[in-house]
């Protein structure tokens, strides 16, 4: 079952978590399997983080590599809200003829 999971840290700066980003990079984890959306939100000195995670399993593993970056960096993510999703709405993706995609290439070629 697909799960949200919202994280609102006392303070996390946008600095703070763009730094979180690039050490998960770096550990492999950057786009960890099982996660199929993640955002950052809020005001730059105060970000709160919402992701989706096709399950806990799946979100768990993830646990393992970024508790240790967090500590890393002396965040404390507090404890997340973990929720069943009821619904996940994800847009269709926009469909072009080949014709149509032949005639953005050879306009985007001539710029």
């Amino acid at each position: 079952m697909a799960i949200g999971v919202y994280f609102a840290p006392a303070a996390m700066s946008a600095a703070q978590y763009d730094e979180c980003i690039k050490l998960l990079k770096k550990a492999g984890a950057g786009n960890p399997a099982g996660r199929s959306y993640h955002a950052a939100f809020g005001p730059r000195e105060k970000l709160m983080v919402f992701d989706v995670w096709t399950s806990q399993t799946a979100f768990d593993k993830f646990g393992k590599t970024l508790m240790p970056v967090l500590q890393q960096l002396g965040l404390d993510a507090g404890q997340p809200m973990v929720m069943p999703l009821h619904k996940v709405i994800v847009p269709t993706a926009k469909v072009t003829s080949p014709r149509k995609q032949a005639k953005a290439s050879a306009r985007r070629k001539k710029r």
